[in-house]
């Protein structure tokens, strides 16, 4: 990890910049994926899963043999872990519900909101190295709560044609059963536009690589609405007093593993901290089965050393980082000044992976300083809200010459007459 020991606010731009991507080459090769699933559909989708995956697929969906296979392979300490983590997801989620509320902003006027689920939601969940088979519990959950009519999902097969159990079982727990075996930006254009297998959707959650995260922006632009911009995993880890170097470098070696594109970041305002935690990055590091990976992220991530307390604050904030874990003294004081973080992790022995898998908080969140400005998934992202209004003829009474009086002042003179013309037809009913 690169060392900066108390950097001046001028050099935090830098230090807060995430690894550029060149998006203009990624999207060039994706927009052609697209376009041919657009136009192709199924026969496309098959030729992207032959050239990208390795498999010839006749069938693109899962089919109840399957998942039934899949309940037989796993083990059962895992299958109870899956239903513990969807117990709690489903408890956080349900507290996220909202009751409508409906109030006279004036006599006569009454309005109100209406919270009402997107018909069909589609649900991305990568292969690749590492399966995120929890992603499901994070996505699908909140889904099925929300009402979604129609909720579907599309996972990469392997080279034999098939999903990992796990997969499987935990879209089964969940009430997922439309299961797609289709990966990468194809299954995002067929998500997006619809094939005779796979159904268009209104909205497409879920994390990926730069070719994923490239054709969701893409889709996006025509009109499907994505989750949230989401790229490479990343952790802050603010240190104070009394913090663990062992418990420290285990959060970060927790996000290192992602793989080589993810970053890492360690502020604290003491250098034996610092100096005590990177080697114990080294020794447990060295212990990992995907070490490369995690040292491919170490080059690139920082620990950095802020002496005062507003520095730090100041600091973490701009930075606005997907995972924030606070730990040593005055955790919980510390909490209370973030304003910019996807998700917070509070305390020695608050690991971030309990909110990857099982506290019941979504692990969905945003990236490279998108914490800025978007919230992680939540109910919300499954629900549309309309509002709604009745007005009686006291209330337009009542409201109406402010909304002439608006309306002319902006020159819109056939607003100001929808309201004029009803007034007069009230004022010539006889009394």
């Amino acid at each position: 990890m690169q060392q900066f020991n108390q950097p001046a606010r001028d050099r935090w731009p830098d230090l807060v910049t995430r690894p550029v991507m060149d998006w203009s080459q990624i999207t060039g090769k994706v927009q052609p994926i697209l376009d041919a699933v657009r136009k192709e559909g199924d026969a496309a989708l098959r030729r992207f899963t032959a050239q990208f995956d390795g498999v010839d697929l006749d069938v693109l969906f899962v089919t109840e043999q399957e998942i039934k296979a899949a309940y037989a392979q796993i083990d059962g300490t895992l299958l109870e872990a899956i239903r513990t983590a969807a117990k709690n997801i489903e408890r956080f989620h349900r507290l996220q519900k909202d009751p409508e509320r409906k109030m006279e902003t004036s006599p006569g006027v009454s309005c109100w909101q209406k919270s009402v689920p997107i018909e069909k939601v589609g649900l991305y969940i990568p292969g690749g190295t590492a399966p995120l088979f929890s992603t499901i519990l994070m996505l699908a959950i909140p889904a099925r709560i929300a009402g979604c009519r129609e909720i579907i999902l599309c996972t990469p097969p392997d080279k034999n044609g098939n999903l990992i159990p796990e997969m499987l079982v935990a879209a089964h727990e969940v009430g997922v059963s439309r299961i797609f075996k289709a990966g990468g930006a194809q299954a995002i254009a067929a998500m997006a536009y619809g094939t005779s297998s796979i159904p268009r959707v209104f909205k497409i959650f879920g994390p990926g690589n730069q070719y994923v995260t490239a054709a969701k922006q893409l889709v996006q632009q025509q009109g499907v609405a994505i989750d949230l911009p989401a790229g490479p995993s990343e952790v802050l880890v603010w240190a104070g007093k009394g913090s663990m170097p062992a418990f420290l470098a285990s959060d970060l070696l927790s996000q290192a593993e992602h793989g080589v594109d993810s970053q890492v970041v360690l502020v604290a305002d003491d250098q034996a901290l610092i100096a005590a935690t990177l080697m114990e990055v080294d020794r447990q590091c060295a212990l990992l089965p995907r070490k490369e990976l995690a040292l491919g992220a170490l080059a690139n991530s920082k620990a950095i050393i802020l002496r005062e307390e507003q520095d730090m604050i100041d600091f973490v904030n701009a930075y606005a980082p997907e995972h924030l874990i606070i730990t040593g003294e005055n955790a919980d004081q510390r909490a209370n000044q973030v304003v910019n973080a996807g998700s917070v992790f509070i305390g020695d022995f608050t690991p971030e992976s309990a909110g990857d898998y099982a506290s019941g908080t979504n692990h969905t969140l945003p990236t490279n300083g998108y914490a800025r400005s978007y919230s992680g998934v939540n109910l919300d992202a499954y629900l549309k809200k309309i509002t709604f209004q009745k007005i009686t003829t006291e209330g337009l009474q009542n409201l109406g010459p402010a909304i002439v009086a608006m309306a002319k002042a902006e020159q819109l003179e056939a607003h100001a007459r929808a309201v004029s013309i009803r007034l007069q037809n009230i004022n010539d009913q006889p009394s």
